[in-house]
């Protein structure tokens, strides 16, 4: 039996320019830029991380960013469509202000009873805003962020996974990651590729922030990694013990997890599920202050011990990168 599901623990993207990306999550989104390493598979490129105001498990989107010479990827089945923020129910107004002056573009719907604000970051990642009203006092916030307190996104809401078929991967979320199916409802024009097509809602038996999955079905051929697109999602565990649990869950259904790797801030698994989408389970622990105090997260490059050798090497293969403007090594 596995433990009882937490939700997510993070999003992992590609993007292209590392510096439009860190201005558009700090600058735009309001989000701390809670750590800056390298990837620990390619030392050549950045891993950032943004989060609330201390990289909270369910707050934080992280990247690689590619730089101007890396692949552009291509949407498709099997990857992730958006990645949803919750925000506050009285913030709407504020954030359709907010991005309208950014000139992001934004379409504003219903679903499921609640307002979702939708829209792509630079590299045409899709990103979405969902108001609850139950979100005011959730999460840590920012002091130094752009974006007012009250105002500021409350951590994760969850993600839709467009897959080709719902069944394999609902039976994934089902067995392995204890999600139960709570809804289903038309999802009339979401996309170019989307009409009229059904959206399943699952959601995590722990509730919470982070706690929601939808599938939605596409015909669209299976994605392509690249710049733009989502590496992959991460489910929250709270140790190695119940990654152990997890990992027996997939056996179960003939799934093959990693063992756990040691990723310096939590430990990680992985498994791709049938429907190509790559999951992995995270610990909460050891967290963003294993190497940086709370009040200096973000503020330098930081390396793994065993990286730590070859740091010269390693700052002089990254691409050219600037600040935010609301970081503390920037214009504000």
């Amino acid at each position: 039996m596995t433990p009882e599901t937490r939700g997510l623990h993070h999003v992992t993207a590609i993007a292209s320019d590392p510096s439009a990306n860190a201005a558009f999550y700090v600058d735009t989104l309001g989000l701390r830029f809670v750590k800056r390493t390298v990837n620990h598979d390619d030392t050549g490129t950045y891993h950032f991380y943004f989060g609330d105001g201390e990289g909270s498990p369910g707050s934080t989107i992280t990247f690689f960013p590619w730089g101007e010479n890396g692949r552009e990827g291509e949407f498709g089945a099997g990857q992730t469509e958006t990645t949803a923020y919750l925000i506050p129910g009285d913030s709407v107004g504020y954030w359709r202000e907010r991005l309208a002056e950014a000139d992001v573009a934004v379409a504003e719907r219903e679903r499921f009873g609640a307002t979702v604000l939708s829209f792509e970051d630079p590299d045409g990642i899709g990103v979405e805003l969902v108001a609850d009203p139950d979100a005011e006092g959730v999460g840590s916030t920012w002091t130094e962020s752009p974006v007012p307190a009250e105002h500021q996104l409350r951590g994760f809401y969850g993600v839709t996974l467009a897959v080709a078929e719902v069944e394999p991967t609902a039976t994934v979320l089902e067995d392995v990651l204890g999600y139960e199916h709570e809804a289903t409802e038309v999802d009339a024009g979401a996309s170019p590729d989307a009409d009229d097509r059904s959206r399943y809602r699952y959601r995590a038996t722990g509730g919470g922030p982070g706690s929601v999955v939808d599938l939605v079905e596409t015909d669209l051929p299976r994605g392509r990694m690249g710049a733009g697109t989502v590496h992959h999602v991460a489910f929250t565990a709270a140790d190695v013990d119940e990654q152990a649990a997890y990992r027996d869950a997939y056996a179960d259904l003939g799934l093959e997890a990693t063992e756990p790797i040691d990723r310096t801030y939590f430990h990680a698994i992985y498994c791709r599920e049938p429907g190509g989408v790559l999951f992995e389970i995270a610990t909460t622990g050891p967290g963003f202050t294993a190497d940086e105090a709370v009040d200096d997260l973000g503020r330098d490059l930081m390396l793994p011990e065993w990286l730590e050798g070859e740091r010269d090497r390693i700052e002089a293969a990254l691409p050219a990168f600037d600040p935010p403007e609301s970081h503390p090594e920037g214009g504000r």
